[in-house]
């Protein structure tokens, strides 16, 4: 079997909204990927992990050791070829990697990276939306807009919505709007969206009570595989702050204080039906679907598909960890971070370390803080869990 290559390109969304295999993403995010380059050696196995420099290893095994923590992986510098796993396929990679010399035999071709494209727009949301409403307990809609006649209409029936580019990064491309509050900026940008990706996303405003997801696994022949369940925490602006390190029981444990088990079980029946035809043998890969348990009329309901993430995320990041590294008597938090002053990261990792002692037990975290990312004076961005034996 050939072997995979991870690399992590957390640009992906961005250049998916581009759409050119020129994308040159913000400095920041290029810090991101430079920071984080190891990650997904937590999740690759034995395979390889595409790195910038070997520095970066060399600073995590400086604070793991070489023990039983450390990844199995394998690491390199070069673009080699072999079957690509990145994080998100988009144009830019797929240049980056045919400029690379990779050869074509393992990549994908400009038609299935449009397919890959059209299948990641928040409009295949709609569909699978619509196919749910059937299932009691479960809420959420959204519509295409094609025009700004279009959005105020959508305005005049719901009243206040959340307007989405089909394309964006995570926690962008999202802007709130009623009649009361129009402004010209938020005209300026529906048609910024409109003139740039054609269409735009409406939804009404929803009272979220908590975010979680499935996360799956499709394997190019029309299959698709339940990876675990995903209980998670967002900021005000929509980004990514946390997973909640828990198994699935637990998981489901907290969430059916809201709705019923079986609810999310029929919802997780549909939805991997919806989803393996929509998919078919388009898309080989992990990924995600963001949902929420909101209030609404003064019950609980679901909201099935708030996004599909056609990629892989760090849900499943967390998913994999707790699986391999945290001990059944134990739960925790992993958390991404971004230290905007230099030297911050750093005293923050080590003042972790001493607040925090690693405590094993049969190979695995019962207490402690470990960072899964290297860290020194020039961190901005670090990925670490946190750890404690549930009492």
């Amino acid at each position: 079997m050939t072997e995979c290559i991870y690399c992590f390109n957390p640009a992906h969304d961005m250049a998916l909204a581009n759409n050119t295999s020129f994308y040159k993403a913000p400095d920041e995010i290029m810090r991101m990927a430079y920071d984080l380059a190891v990650l997904p050696g937590w999740y690759a196995g034995k395979g390889k992990v595409k790195i910038n420099e070997w520095r970066q290893v060399e600073l995590l095994r400086s604070q793991l050791g070489s023990g039983e923590l450390f990844p199995e992986a394998e690491w390199t510098v070069q673009w080699e070829s072999g079957r690509y796993m990145p994080w998100g396929w988009n144009p830019a990679l797929l240049h980056t990697l045919r400029l690379a010399g990779v050869d074509e035999g393992f990549l994908l071709t400009d038609s299935q990276m449009k397919r890959i494209r059209e299948l990641s727009g928040r409009q295949q949301c709609v569909a699978i939306q619509e196919a749910m409403r059937e299932i009691q307990g479960v809420c959420g809609e959204s519509c295409v807009c094609k025009s700004l006649r279009d959005v105020h209409c959508c305005m005049s029936e719901v009243g206040e919505v959340v307007l989405k580019a089909p394309w964006s990064g995570s926690g962008r491309g999202l802007v709130r709007v009623s009649s009361a509050t129009w402004t010209e900026s938020v005209e300026g940008w529906i048609g910024r969206i409109l003139r740039t990706q054609g269409e735009i996303m409406a939804e009404p405003l929803y009272e979220k009570v908590c975010d979680f997801a499935m996360e799956f696994f499709a394997d190019g022949a029309g299959n698709l595989f339940f990876i675990g369940y995903s209980l998670f925490d967002t900021d005000t602006h929509g980004n990514y702050k946390e997973n909640r390190l828990l198994d699935d029981d637990r998981i489901l444990q907290l969430l059916s204080s809201y709705v019923p088990v079986d609810l999310l079980l029929d919802v997780k029946i549909e939805l991997m039906d919806r989803l393996s035809s929509m998919l078919k043998s388009d898309y080989r890969g992990y990924f995600g679907v963001d949902m929420m348990v909101c209030r609404q009329n003064g019950s609980y309901c679901v909201h099935p598909c708030v996004e599909i993430n056609l990629r892989m995320n760090m849900g499943i990041v967390a998913h994999v960890v707790n699986r391999s590294l945290v001990h059944s008597r134990s739960e925790g938090y992993f958390r991404v971070e971004h230290y905007p002053v230099r030297g911050e990261a750093l005293e923050t990792h080590c003042s972790m370390k001493e607040r925090h002692p690693l405590q094993l037990s049969d190979g695995r975290i019962l207490n402690g803080y470990l960072s899964l990312t290297g860290v020194d004076a020039d961190t901005r961005y670090q990925v670490y869990i946190i750890i404690a034996e549930r009492e």
